[in-house]
Protein backbone atom coordinates (compact mmCIF):
# COMPACT_ATOMS: atom_id res chain seq x y z
CA UNK A 1 0.00 0.00 0.00
CA UNK A 2 1.01 3.89 -1.21
CA UNK A 3 1.36 5.11 2.32
CA UNK A 4 3.26 8.60 1.41
CA UNK A 5 4.56 10.98 -1.66
CA UNK A 6 7.33 13.73 -1.23
CA UNK A 7 7.53 15.66 -4.06
CA UNK A 8 10.19 18.50 -4.59
CA UNK A 9 10.98 20.78 -7.36
CA UNK A 10 8.76 18.50 -9.96
CA UNK A 11 7.80 20.89 -13.12
CA UNK A 12 5.70 23.55 -11.02
CA UNK A 13 5.57 21.28 -7.66
CA UNK A 14 8.00 22.81 -5.09
CA UNK A 15 7.19 20.79 -2.43
CA UNK A 16 4.64 18.69 -1.60
CA UNK A 17 3.77 15.71 0.97
CA UNK A 18 0.91 13.43 0.58
CA UNK A 19 -0.12 10.97 2.95
CA UNK A 20 -2.21 7.96 1.51
CA UNK A 21 -4.43 5.78 3.17
CA UNK A 22 -6.36 2.64 2.30
CA UNK A 23 -9.63 2.38 0.68
CA UNK A 24 -11.04 4.67 -2.61
CA UNK A 25 -8.75 7.79 -2.43
CA UNK A 26 -10.18 10.78 -5.44
CA UNK A 27 -7.86 13.59 -6.44
CA UNK A 28 -10.12 16.16 -8.25
CA UNK A 29 -9.68 19.52 -9.58
CA UNK A 30 -10.08 21.92 -12.74
CA UNK A 31 -8.47 20.99 -15.88
CA UNK A 32 -4.23 21.57 -15.72
CA UNK A 33 -4.11 21.90 -12.06
CA UNK A 34 -1.41 19.55 -11.82
CA UNK A 35 -3.25 16.35 -11.43
CA UNK A 36 -1.45 14.34 -13.83
CA UNK A 37 2.36 15.89 -12.62
CA UNK A 38 1.41 13.70 -9.65
CA UNK A 39 1.00 10.79 -11.63
CA UNK A 40 3.99 11.52 -13.42
CA UNK A 41 6.17 12.31 -10.18
CA UNK A 42 4.71 8.65 -9.08
CA UNK A 43 5.61 6.99 -12.48
CA UNK A 44 9.48 8.59 -12.28
CA UNK A 45 10.13 7.35 -8.90
CA UNK A 46 8.66 4.09 -9.36
CA UNK A 47 11.28 3.85 -12.53
CA UNK A 48 8.07 4.14 -15.32
CA UNK A 49 8.96 5.71 -18.75
CA UNK A 50 7.79 9.29 -19.10
CA UNK A 51 8.47 12.78 -20.17
CA UNK A 52 11.93 14.25 -19.96
CA UNK A 53 11.54 17.50 -18.38
CA UNK A 54 10.82 17.04 -15.01
CA UNK A 55 12.80 19.56 -13.37
CA UNK A 56 11.37 22.70 -11.63
CA UNK A 57 12.66 25.62 -13.76
CA UNK A 58 15.33 26.73 -11.73
CA UNK A 59 15.83 23.85 -9.26
CA UNK A 60 19.06 21.77 -9.26
CA UNK A 61 17.36 18.99 -9.00
CA UNK A 62 13.87 17.20 -8.66
CA UNK A 63 13.11 14.39 -6.14
CA UNK A 64 10.24 12.14 -5.72
CA UNK A 65 10.21 9.70 -2.40
CA UNK A 66 7.60 7.42 -2.35
CA UNK A 67 6.32 5.23 0.94
CA UNK A 68 5.16 1.71 0.79
CA UNK A 69 3.71 -0.88 3.63
CA UNK A 70 4.32 -4.28 2.87
CA UNK A 71 2.57 -6.96 3.91
CA UNK A 72 3.86 -10.52 5.08
CA UNK A 73 3.85 -12.30 2.08
CA UNK A 74 4.07 -9.16 -0.41
CA UNK A 75 5.69 -10.18 -3.55
CA UNK A 76 8.14 -7.07 -3.47
CA UNK A 77 9.81 -9.15 -0.58
CA UNK A 78 11.16 -11.55 -3.51
CA UNK A 79 12.10 -8.37 -5.54
CA UNK A 80 14.19 -7.31 -2.46
CA UNK A 81 15.83 -10.41 -1.86
CA UNK A 82 16.79 -11.37 -5.27
CA UNK A 83 18.52 -7.83 -5.63
CA UNK A 84 19.74 -7.89 -1.65
CA UNK A 85 18.44 -5.24 -0.47
CA UNK A 86 16.97 -4.62 2.92
CA UNK A 87 13.86 -6.22 3.72
CA UNK A 88 10.91 -4.65 6.10
CA UNK A 89 7.73 -4.08 6.47
CA UNK A 90 9.04 -0.39 5.47
CA UNK A 91 10.09 0.38 1.72
CA UNK A 92 11.09 3.70 0.69
CA UNK A 93 11.76 4.39 -3.04
CA UNK A 94 13.80 7.77 -3.70
CA UNK A 95 14.98 8.97 -7.52
CA UNK A 96 16.60 11.79 -8.21
CA UNK A 97 16.75 13.72 -11.37
CA UNK A 98 18.72 16.74 -12.83
CA UNK A 99 17.85 19.37 -15.71
CA UNK A 100 20.28 17.65 -18.17
CA UNK A 101 18.47 14.56 -17.55
CA UNK A 102 20.78 11.86 -15.08
CA UNK A 103 18.64 10.07 -12.88
CA UNK A 104 19.65 8.46 -9.28
CA UNK A 105 17.58 5.55 -7.83
CA UNK A 106 17.79 4.25 -4.31
CA UNK A 107 15.38 1.83 -2.44
CA UNK A 108 15.62 1.69 1.62
CA UNK A 109 18.95 3.87 1.42
CA UNK A 110 21.00 1.39 -1.41
CA UNK A 111 21.34 2.63 -5.21
CA UNK A 112 19.66 0.34 -7.41
CA UNK A 113 19.44 0.22 -11.23
CA UNK A 114 16.74 0.94 -13.28
CA UNK A 115 15.54 -2.28 -13.64
CA UNK A 116 15.69 -2.99 -10.39
CA UNK A 117 13.23 -0.04 -9.75
CA UNK A 118 10.94 -1.63 -12.49
CA UNK A 119 10.87 -4.90 -10.93
CA UNK A 120 9.65 -3.41 -7.51
CA UNK A 121 7.05 -1.14 -8.99
CA UNK A 122 5.22 -4.56 -11.21
CA UNK A 123 4.38 -6.07 -7.74
CA UNK A 124 3.71 -2.55 -6.00
CA UNK A 125 1.43 -0.44 -8.56
CA UNK A 126 -1.33 -0.92 -11.20
CA UNK A 127 -1.82 2.21 -13.80
CA UNK A 128 -5.36 2.02 -15.58
CA UNK A 129 -6.17 4.65 -18.18
CA UNK A 130 -8.12 5.00 -21.50
CA UNK A 131 -4.24 4.74 -22.91
CA UNK A 132 -2.78 2.34 -20.88
CA UNK A 133 -0.34 -0.42 -22.20
CA UNK A 134 1.09 -1.76 -19.03
CA UNK A 135 -1.88 -3.49 -18.22
CA UNK A 136 -5.33 -4.33 -19.24
CA UNK A 137 -4.85 -3.02 -22.67
CA UNK A 138 -1.96 -4.95 -23.45
CA UNK A 139 -2.74 -8.32 -25.04
CA UNK A 140 0.55 -10.01 -24.36
CA UNK A 141 -0.60 -9.99 -20.97
CA UNK A 142 -4.08 -11.57 -21.09
CA UNK A 143 -3.13 -15.38 -20.42
CA UNK A 144 -1.76 -14.31 -17.52
CA UNK A 145 -4.37 -12.66 -16.19
CA UNK A 146 -7.17 -15.70 -17.33
CA UNK A 147 -4.49 -17.49 -15.05
CA UNK A 148 -4.76 -15.21 -12.39
CA UNK A 149 -8.24 -16.10 -12.53
CA UNK A 150 -8.54 -19.26 -13.09
CA UNK A 151 -5.93 -20.26 -10.45
CA UNK A 152 -4.18 -22.63 -12.06
CA UNK A 153 -1.20 -22.54 -10.54
CA UNK A 154 -0.59 -26.03 -9.92
CA UNK A 155 -1.09 -26.78 -13.73
CA UNK A 156 1.15 -24.01 -14.57
CA UNK A 157 3.92 -25.64 -12.28
CA UNK A 158 2.76 -29.06 -13.97
CA UNK A 159 3.28 -27.50 -17.51
CA UNK A 160 6.62 -25.81 -16.77
CA UNK A 161 8.28 -29.17 -15.64
CA UNK A 162 7.21 -30.75 -18.00
CA UNK A 163 8.48 -28.13 -20.63
CA UNK A 164 11.72 -28.23 -18.86
CA UNK A 165 12.08 -32.00 -18.98
CA UNK A 166 11.26 -31.77 -22.32
CA UNK A 167 13.78 -28.92 -23.15
CA UNK A 168 16.29 -30.92 -21.59
CA UNK A 169 15.81 -34.46 -23.59
CA UNK A 170 15.49 -32.74 -27.02
CA UNK A 171 18.98 -30.67 -26.28
CA UNK A 172 20.28 -34.13 -25.42
CA UNK A 173 19.45 -35.66 -28.17
CA UNK A 174 20.48 -32.60 -30.32
CA UNK A 175 24.48 -32.97 -28.91
CA UNK A 176 24.48 -36.50 -29.26
CA UNK A 177 23.52 -36.19 -33.12
CA UNK A 178 25.91 -33.31 -33.58
CA UNK A 179 28.25 -35.71 -31.45
CA UNK A 180 27.68 -38.96 -33.80
CA UNK A 181 28.03 -36.84 -37.22
CA UNK A 182 31.38 -35.09 -35.99
CA UNK A 183 32.24 -38.78 -35.29
CA UNK A 184 31.06 -40.15 -38.76
CA UNK A 185 32.80 -37.30 -40.56
CA UNK A 186 36.17 -38.29 -39.41
CA UNK A 187 35.26 -42.36 -39.00
CA UNK A 188 37.41 -43.04 -42.13
CA UNK A 189 40.55 -41.06 -40.39
CA UNK A 190 39.82 -43.08 -37.17
CA UNK A 191 39.80 -46.58 -38.46
CA UNK A 192 43.13 -45.91 -40.26
CA UNK A 193 45.22 -44.81 -37.24
CA UNK A 194 43.52 -47.36 -34.99
CA UNK A 195 44.59 -49.82 -37.09
CA UNK A 196 48.37 -48.01 -37.46
CA UNK A 197 48.42 -47.82 -33.90
CA UNK A 198 46.81 -51.69 -33.05
CA UNK A 199 49.52 -52.46 -35.53
CA UNK A 200 52.60 -51.37 -34.11
CA UNK A 201 50.85 -51.72 -30.01
CA UNK A 202 53.54 -49.41 -28.73
CA UNK A 203 54.27 -50.12 -24.96
CA UNK A 204 54.96 -46.90 -22.24
CA UNK A 205 59.03 -46.50 -21.86
CA UNK A 206 59.44 -48.11 -24.81
CA UNK A 207 60.60 -45.56 -26.72
CA UNK A 208 63.70 -44.96 -24.27
CA UNK A 209 64.44 -48.68 -24.17
CA UNK A 210 64.89 -49.05 -28.14
CA UNK A 211 66.69 -45.64 -27.96
CA UNK A 212 69.57 -47.04 -25.56
CA UNK A 213 69.41 -50.57 -27.33
CA UNK A 214 70.15 -48.27 -30.01
CA UNK A 215 73.12 -46.29 -28.70
CA UNK A 216 74.43 -49.62 -27.54
CA UNK A 217 74.63 -51.45 -30.64
CA UNK A 218 75.96 -48.16 -32.65
CA UNK A 219 78.89 -48.11 -30.22
CA UNK A 220 79.44 -51.65 -30.15
CA UNK A 221 82.05 -52.86 -32.24
CA UNK A 222 84.63 -50.23 -31.12
CA UNK A 223 83.78 -51.08 -27.11
CA UNK A 224 84.04 -54.65 -27.69
CA UNK A 225 87.42 -54.30 -28.98
CA UNK A 226 88.68 -52.48 -25.91
CA UNK A 227 87.37 -54.96 -24.10
CA UNK A 228 88.62 -57.82 -25.82
CA UNK A 229 92.15 -56.25 -25.57
CA UNK A 230 91.67 -55.58 -21.84
CA UNK A 231 90.31 -59.69 -21.84
CA UNK A 232 93.48 -60.53 -22.93
CA UNK A 233 96.00 -58.76 -20.83
CA UNK A 234 94.24 -60.52 -17.87
CA UNK A 235 93.94 -63.94 -19.15
CA UNK A 236 96.11 -66.88 -18.99
CA UNK A 237 98.69 -64.98 -21.24
CA UNK A 238 98.73 -61.73 -19.65
CA UNK A 239 98.46 -60.85 -16.08
CA UNK A 240 96.79 -64.17 -15.23
CA UNK A 241 99.87 -65.90 -16.29
CA UNK A 242 102.40 -63.34 -14.67
CA UNK A 243 100.56 -63.73 -11.28
CA UNK A 244 100.63 -67.34 -11.16
CA UNK A 245 104.39 -66.91 -12.26
CA UNK A 246 105.45 -64.72 -9.35
CA UNK A 247 103.16 -66.36 -6.93
CA UNK A 248 105.23 -69.78 -7.47
CA UNK A 249 108.56 -67.88 -7.65
CA UNK A 250 107.54 -66.49 -3.96
CA UNK A 251 106.36 -69.57 -2.42
CA UNK A 252 109.44 -71.37 -3.60
CA UNK A 253 111.75 -68.63 -2.10
CA UNK A 254 109.59 -68.44 1.22
CA UNK A 255 111.41 -70.81 3.16
CA UNK A 256 114.56 -69.46 3.08
CA UNK A 257 113.21 -65.89 4.64
CA UNK A 258 111.51 -66.89 7.70
CA UNK A 259 107.95 -66.22 6.64
CA UNK A 260 108.77 -62.65 5.16
CA UNK A 261 106.98 -63.64 1.97
CA UNK A 262 103.68 -65.13 3.75
CA UNK A 263 101.58 -61.80 3.41
CA UNK A 264 102.62 -60.76 0.03
CA UNK A 265 102.18 -64.68 -1.14
CA UNK A 266 98.29 -63.85 0.22
CA UNK A 267 97.99 -61.24 -1.33
CA UNK A 268 98.51 -62.36 -4.77
CA UNK A 269 95.97 -65.17 -3.68
CA UNK A 270 93.57 -61.86 -3.02
CA UNK A 271 94.81 -60.89 -6.15
CA UNK A 272 94.01 -63.54 -8.12
CA UNK A 273 90.32 -63.89 -6.53
CA UNK A 274 89.36 -60.44 -7.80
CA UNK A 275 91.11 -61.16 -10.99
CA UNK A 276 88.92 -64.06 -11.93
CA UNK A 277 86.09 -61.99 -11.03
CA UNK A 278 87.28 -59.38 -13.42
CA UNK A 279 87.65 -61.92 -15.72
CA UNK A 280 84.50 -62.90 -15.62
CA UNK A 281 82.39 -59.57 -15.44
CA UNK A 282 84.50 -58.85 -19.11
CA UNK A 283 84.03 -62.54 -20.83
CA UNK A 284 79.67 -61.65 -19.59
CA UNK A 285 80.01 -57.83 -21.24
CA UNK A 286 81.79 -59.10 -24.54
CA UNK A 287 78.80 -61.54 -24.67
CA UNK A 288 76.54 -58.91 -24.27
CA UNK A 289 78.49 -56.88 -26.96
CA UNK A 290 78.01 -59.95 -29.93
CA UNK A 291 74.84 -58.90 -31.71
CA UNK A 292 73.38 -59.84 -35.52
CA UNK A 293 73.32 -56.78 -37.47
CA UNK A 294 69.88 -57.16 -38.43
CA UNK A 295 68.86 -56.70 -34.90
CA UNK A 296 70.05 -53.04 -35.04
CA UNK A 297 68.10 -52.16 -38.46
CA UNK A 298 64.82 -53.67 -36.50
CA UNK A 299 65.98 -51.54 -33.35
CA UNK A 300 66.11 -48.53 -35.48
CA UNK A 301 63.31 -49.14 -37.74
CA UNK A 302 60.64 -49.62 -34.28
CA UNK A 303 62.30 -46.58 -32.93
CA UNK A 304 61.54 -44.73 -35.98
CA UNK A 305 58.38 -45.88 -36.34
CA UNK A 306 57.17 -44.95 -33.17
CA UNK A 307 58.77 -41.48 -33.06
CA UNK A 308 56.70 -40.99 -36.79
CA UNK A 309 53.64 -41.96 -35.57
CA UNK A 310 54.04 -39.67 -32.76
CA UNK A 311 54.89 -36.72 -33.86
CA UNK A 312 51.91 -37.69 -36.67
CA UNK A 313 49.30 -37.36 -33.83
CA UNK A 314 50.76 -34.80 -32.12
CA UNK A 315 52.02 -36.49 -28.58
CA UNK A 316 54.64 -38.22 -26.78
CA UNK A 317 55.78 -41.46 -27.92
CA UNK A 318 54.68 -43.30 -24.31
CA UNK A 319 51.30 -41.40 -24.76
CA UNK A 320 50.75 -43.31 -28.01
CA UNK A 321 48.72 -46.39 -26.16
CA UNK A 322 45.93 -43.58 -24.44
CA UNK A 323 45.57 -42.55 -27.76
CA UNK A 324 44.44 -45.80 -29.39
CA UNK A 325 42.41 -46.07 -26.24
CA UNK A 326 40.67 -42.19 -26.80
CA UNK A 327 40.44 -43.30 -30.72
CA UNK A 328 38.95 -46.53 -30.08
CA UNK A 329 36.20 -44.76 -27.66
CA UNK A 330 35.69 -42.47 -30.51
CA UNK A 331 35.09 -45.39 -32.89
CA UNK A 332 32.78 -47.32 -30.19
CA UNK A 333 30.80 -44.14 -30.00
CA UNK A 334 30.12 -44.21 -33.64
CA UNK A 335 29.09 -48.10 -33.65
CA UNK A 336 26.84 -47.50 -30.59
CA UNK A 337 25.78 -44.19 -31.86
CA UNK A 338 22.96 -45.46 -33.26
CA UNK A 339 21.59 -47.34 -30.73
CA UNK A 340 22.17 -43.70 -27.70
CA UNK A 341 20.29 -42.03 -30.13
CA UNK A 342 17.18 -44.51 -30.48
CA UNK A 343 17.36 -44.54 -26.47
CA UNK A 344 17.11 -40.22 -26.38
CA UNK A 345 14.73 -40.46 -29.18
CA UNK A 346 12.32 -42.72 -27.24
CA UNK A 347 13.16 -40.34 -24.26
CA UNK A 348 12.26 -37.39 -26.08
CA UNK A 349 8.84 -38.67 -27.37
CA UNK A 350 7.98 -39.82 -23.87
CA UNK A 351 9.17 -35.95 -22.86
CA UNK A 352 6.63 -34.46 -25.50
CA UNK A 353 3.92 -36.87 -24.67
CA UNK A 354 3.94 -35.56 -20.84
CA UNK A 355 3.93 -31.84 -21.79
CA UNK A 356 1.34 -32.25 -24.27
CA UNK A 357 -0.76 -34.14 -21.46
CA UNK A 358 0.07 -30.99 -19.06
CA UNK A 359 -0.61 -27.88 -22.30
CA UNK A 360 -3.89 -30.07 -22.82
CA UNK A 361 -4.84 -29.96 -18.51
CA UNK A 362 -3.91 -26.12 -18.33
CA UNK A 363 -6.02 -25.62 -21.46
CA UNK A 364 -8.93 -26.77 -20.50
CA UNK A 365 -8.92 -25.27 -17.55
CA UNK A 366 -7.94 -21.77 -18.96
CA UNK A 367 -11.23 -22.73 -21.20
CA UNK A 368 -13.21 -23.00 -18.25
CA UNK A 369 -12.09 -20.43 -16.30
CA UNK A 370 -12.95 -18.65 -19.62
CA UNK A 371 -16.57 -19.00 -19.44
CA UNK A 372 -16.53 -17.93 -15.93
CA UNK A 373 -14.64 -14.95 -16.79
CA UNK A 374 -17.40 -13.95 -19.53
CA UNK A 375 -20.60 -14.57 -17.43
CA UNK A 376 -18.78 -12.70 -14.73
CA UNK A 377 -18.29 -9.53 -17.57
CA UNK A 378 -21.88 -9.91 -18.39
CA UNK A 379 -22.80 -9.09 -14.87
CA UNK A 380 -20.23 -6.52 -14.33
CA UNK A 381 -21.24 -4.23 -17.20
CA UNK A 382 -25.01 -4.29 -16.92
CA UNK A 383 -24.81 -1.98 -14.27
CA UNK A 384 -22.40 0.41 -16.23
CA UNK A 385 -25.09 0.42 -19.04
CA UNK A 386 -23.38 -1.21 -21.21
CA UNK A 387 -26.05 -5.18 -20.83
CA UNK A 388 -25.85 -5.20 -24.99
CA UNK A 389 -22.08 -5.37 -25.24
CA UNK A 390 -20.73 -8.83 -25.03
CA UNK A 391 -16.86 -9.91 -23.95
CA UNK A 392 -15.24 -13.01 -24.85
CA UNK A 393 -12.07 -14.53 -24.17
CA UNK A 394 -11.04 -15.89 -27.14
CA UNK A 395 -8.51 -18.77 -26.54
CA UNK A 396 -6.56 -20.30 -29.77
CA UNK A 397 -3.57 -22.35 -30.72
CA UNK A 398 -0.14 -20.16 -29.58
CA UNK A 399 3.58 -21.04 -30.06
CA UNK A 400 4.54 -24.04 -27.34
CA UNK A 401 6.40 -22.84 -24.25
CA UNK A 402 6.88 -23.13 -20.51
CA UNK A 403 2.98 -21.50 -19.73
CA UNK A 404 1.52 -24.01 -22.13
CA UNK A 405 0.64 -23.40 -26.22
CA UNK A 406 -2.74 -21.03 -25.62
CA UNK A 407 -2.79 -18.04 -26.97
CA UNK A 408 -5.30 -15.76 -24.79
CA UNK A 409 -7.02 -12.18 -26.17
CA UNK A 410 -9.94 -10.39 -24.74
CA UNK A 411 -12.40 -9.48 -27.55
CA UNK A 412 -15.21 -7.21 -27.39
CA UNK A 413 -18.67 -6.51 -29.29
CA UNK A 414 -20.21 -3.23 -28.67
CA UNK A 415 -23.53 -4.12 -29.92
CA UNK A 416 -25.33 -6.79 -30.90
CA UNK A 417 -24.46 -8.23 -34.33
CA UNK A 418 -21.22 -6.31 -34.26
CA UNK A 419 -18.02 -8.54 -34.70
CA UNK A 420 -15.56 -8.72 -32.12
CA UNK A 421 -12.44 -6.86 -31.81
CA UNK A 422 -9.78 -7.11 -29.47
CA UNK A 423 -10.25 -4.45 -26.51
CA UNK A 424 -7.74 -2.27 -27.27
CA UNK A 425 -9.25 -1.60 -30.60
CA UNK A 426 -12.95 0.34 -28.91
CA UNK A 427 -13.07 2.88 -30.66
CA UNK A 428 -15.17 4.77 -27.61
CA UNK A 429 -13.34 6.28 -24.73
CA UNK A 430 -16.68 5.63 -22.53
CA UNK A 431 -16.75 2.30 -23.51
CA UNK A 432 -13.31 1.40 -23.25
CA UNK A 433 -12.84 3.05 -19.46
CA UNK A 434 -16.00 0.72 -18.92
CA UNK A 435 -15.03 -2.36 -20.26
CA UNK A 436 -11.32 -1.84 -18.53
CA UNK A 437 -13.01 -0.77 -14.75
CA UNK A 438 -15.52 -4.53 -15.48
CA UNK A 439 -12.23 -6.40 -16.24
CA UNK A 440 -10.56 -4.94 -13.72
CA UNK A 441 -13.53 -5.72 -11.58
CA UNK A 442 -13.48 -9.59 -12.10
CA UNK A 443 -9.65 -10.37 -12.17
CA UNK A 444 -8.97 -8.73 -8.88
CA UNK A 445 -8.84 -11.30 -6.37
CA UNK A 446 -6.71 -11.31 -3.19
CA UNK A 447 -4.78 -7.94 -3.93
CA UNK A 448 -4.00 -6.85 -0.56
CA UNK A 449 -1.40 -4.27 -0.92
CA UNK A 450 -1.54 -3.71 -3.88
CA UNK A 451 -2.37 -0.09 -5.23
CA UNK A 452 -4.39 0.35 -8.22
CA UNK A 453 -4.43 3.74 -9.47
CA UNK A 454 -7.25 4.92 -12.40
CA UNK A 455 -6.43 7.75 -14.79
CA UNK A 456 -9.61 9.40 -15.39
CA UNK A 457 -11.24 6.18 -16.06
CA UNK A 458 -14.74 7.34 -15.81
CA UNK A 459 -14.08 10.09 -18.87
CA UNK A 460 -17.21 10.56 -20.98
CA UNK A 461 -19.71 8.92 -18.51
CA UNK A 462 -22.00 10.26 -16.27
CA UNK A 463 -25.32 10.38 -14.24
CA UNK A 464 -26.30 6.87 -13.21
CA UNK A 465 -23.40 5.28 -15.53
CA UNK A 466 -20.72 7.50 -13.54
CA UNK A 467 -22.30 6.13 -10.54
CA UNK A 468 -21.57 2.88 -11.25
CA UNK A 469 -18.56 3.35 -12.17
CA UNK A 470 -18.07 5.07 -8.74
CA UNK A 471 -19.51 1.91 -7.08
CA UNK A 472 -17.19 -0.23 -8.58
CA UNK A 473 -14.02 1.40 -7.81
CA UNK A 474 -15.71 1.23 -4.13
CA UNK A 475 -15.52 -2.57 -4.66
CA UNK A 476 -12.16 -2.75 -5.98
CA UNK A 477 -10.77 -0.70 -2.52
CA UNK A 478 -12.16 -2.71 -0.18
CA UNK A 479 -9.63 -5.47 -1.45
CA UNK A 480 -6.97 -3.08 -2.41
CA UNK A 481 -5.92 0.68 -1.97
CA UNK A 482 -7.41 2.74 -5.09
CA UNK A 483 -6.42 6.00 -6.34
CA UNK A 484 -8.44 8.11 -8.54
CA UNK A 485 -7.90 11.33 -10.74
CA UNK A 486 -11.74 12.39 -11.71
CA UNK A 487 -13.69 14.81 -13.07
CA UNK A 488 -16.88 12.70 -11.93
CA UNK A 489 -19.00 14.09 -8.89
CA UNK A 490 -20.60 10.52 -8.37
CA UNK A 491 -16.98 8.97 -8.54
CA UNK A 492 -15.63 11.75 -6.29
CA UNK A 493 -18.37 11.00 -3.82
CA UNK A 494 -17.90 8.07 -2.97
CA UNK A 495 -14.37 8.52 -2.15
CA UNK A 496 -13.44 7.17 1.27
CA UNK A 497 -10.49 9.95 1.30
CA UNK A 498 -10.46 13.38 -1.04
CA UNK A 499 -7.96 15.80 -1.86
CA UNK A 500 -7.83 18.51 -4.15
CA UNK A 501 -5.37 19.53 -7.03
CA UNK A 502 -5.10 23.39 -7.55
CA UNK A 503 -3.07 25.76 -9.11
CA UNK A 504 -1.75 28.92 -7.00
CA UNK A 505 0.59 31.85 -8.44
CA UNK A 506 2.26 33.39 -6.20
CA UNK A 507 4.33 36.11 -7.83
CA UNK A 508 5.45 35.37 -11.20
CA UNK A 509 5.27 31.52 -10.19
CA UNK A 510 2.32 29.54 -10.68
CA UNK A 511 2.56 25.91 -7.84
CA UNK A 512 0.56 22.73 -7.55
CA UNK A 513 -0.98 22.57 -4.20
CA UNK A 514 -2.83 19.41 -3.15
CA UNK A 515 -5.03 19.85 -0.43
CA UNK A 516 -6.88 16.82 1.92
CA UNK A 517 -10.35 17.90 2.28
CA UNK A 518 -12.90 17.48 5.10
CA UNK A 519 -16.54 17.32 4.62
CA UNK A 520 -17.61 20.85 4.42
CA UNK A 521 -14.61 21.22 1.96
CA UNK A 522 -15.62 17.99 0.01
CA UNK A 523 -19.46 19.40 -0.36
CA UNK A 524 -17.84 22.88 -2.24
CA UNK A 525 -15.36 20.47 -4.32
CA UNK A 526 -18.48 18.27 -4.81
CA UNK A 527 -20.41 21.36 -6.21
CA UNK A 528 -17.95 22.95 -8.11
CA UNK A 529 -17.83 20.03 -10.47
CA UNK A 530 -21.41 19.59 -10.61
CA UNK A 531 -22.11 23.55 -10.95
CA UNK A 532 -19.19 24.79 -12.85
CA UNK A 533 -16.94 28.22 -11.98
CA UNK A 534 -19.95 29.63 -10.15
CA UNK A 535 -21.35 27.60 -7.52
CA UNK A 536 -24.88 27.93 -6.45
CA UNK A 537 -26.64 27.00 -3.61
CA UNK A 538 -28.31 24.30 -5.39
CA UNK A 539 -24.94 22.84 -6.45
CA UNK A 540 -24.00 22.09 -2.86
CA UNK A 541 -27.51 20.47 -1.94
CA UNK A 542 -26.95 18.04 -4.63
CA UNK A 543 -23.16 17.70 -3.43
CA UNK A 544 -24.99 17.11 0.21
CA UNK A 545 -27.20 14.68 -1.33
CA UNK A 546 -24.48 12.99 -3.09
CA UNK A 547 -22.34 12.35 -0.19
CA UNK A 548 -24.82 11.54 1.80
CA UNK A 549 -26.10 8.83 -0.91
CA UNK A 550 -23.01 7.38 -1.45
CA UNK A 551 -22.13 6.98 1.81
CA UNK A 552 -21.07 3.03 2.19
CA UNK A 553 -19.21 1.11 5.09
CA UNK A 554 -15.41 2.13 6.42
CA UNK A 555 -12.67 0.43 3.74
CA UNK A 556 -10.53 -1.70 5.92
CA UNK A 557 -6.79 -1.11 6.25
CA UNK A 558 -4.65 -3.09 4.85
CA UNK A 559 -1.02 -3.15 4.75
Amino acid sequence: MLRGLDIRDMLIIDRLELDFRPGLNVLTGETGAGKSILLDSLGFVLGWRGRADLVRAGAGQGEVVAEFALSPGHPAREVLQEAGLPDSDELILRRVNTPEGRKTAWVNDRRVSGDVLRRLSDTLVELHGQQDDRGLLNPRGHRQMLDAFAGVEAELAACRAAWRQQSRARAALDEARATLEQARAEEEFLRHAVAELDALDPRPGEEAELDSRRRLMQGAERTRADIARAHAALSAEGAERLLVDAMRWLEGAAEGVAGRLDEPVAALGRALDELGTAQQGVESCIEALEFDPSDLEATEERLFALRGLARKHGVLPDDLGDLAEDLRARLAAIDGGADRIAVLEADLARAEAAYDRAAQALGAARRAAAARLDAAMAAELAPLKMERAVFTTEIADGEPGPSGQDAVAFQVATNPGAPARPLNRIASGGELSRFLLALKVCLTQQAVGLTMIFDEIDRGVGGATADAVGRRLAALADEAQVLVVTHSPQVAALGDHHWRVEKQVRGEETLSRVTPLDRAARVDEIARMLAGERVTEAAREAAQALLSGSARAPARSTG
